[in-house]
């Protein structure tokens, strides 16, 4: 970590601050799927029930579990190497997942025709792509 005085320490709380956000993110989502399957297994095959997606819903749901919980984790280990030796390469790739997460939401939203849910993503999606350019090496 720079110094507060630092010119760098703005960039790094930046940095540690994106990292924490999607770690929070995509571990509360990803272990509410794990933790509520059936319930969130039963919500979404509603949500899908007009949408060419409908026969898909469970192994989607497991696919987005996964994708959620590893960005997740590699966001929150990202912080920890951040915070412990100043190297943004394990926080960029959380990002990068976190990224190819959120497509992932917005694409099921979008054929869901929840229209209101997709654009709702879009600011967790801008802050994911502040993330990226802010972790480059």
């Amino acid at each position: 970590m720079p110094a507060f005085d630092s010119n760098l320490f703005p960039l790094w709380l930046v940095q540690a601050l994106c990292a924490l956000f999607l770690a929070i993110t995509f571990l509360q989502s990803g272990l509410d799927k794990v933790i509520d399957w059936k319930g969130n297994l039963g919500w979404l095959t509603g949500h899908f029930a007009k949408s060419p997606l409908r026969g898909v819903v469970p192994p989607m749901l497991a696919t987005i579990t996964l994708m959620e919980l590893a960005a997740g984790a590699v966001s929150a280990a990202g912080l920890v190497v951040l915070v412990l030796s100043g190297g943004t390469r394990v926080a960029m790739w959380g990002a990068a997942l976190s990224g190819l997460s959120f497509v992932a939401l917005f694409f099921g939203q979008r054929m869901a025709k929840d229209y209101a849910g997709a654009g709702g993503l879009v600011p967790y999606f801008l802050v994911t792509l502040v993330a990226l350019l802010a972790l480059r090496g």
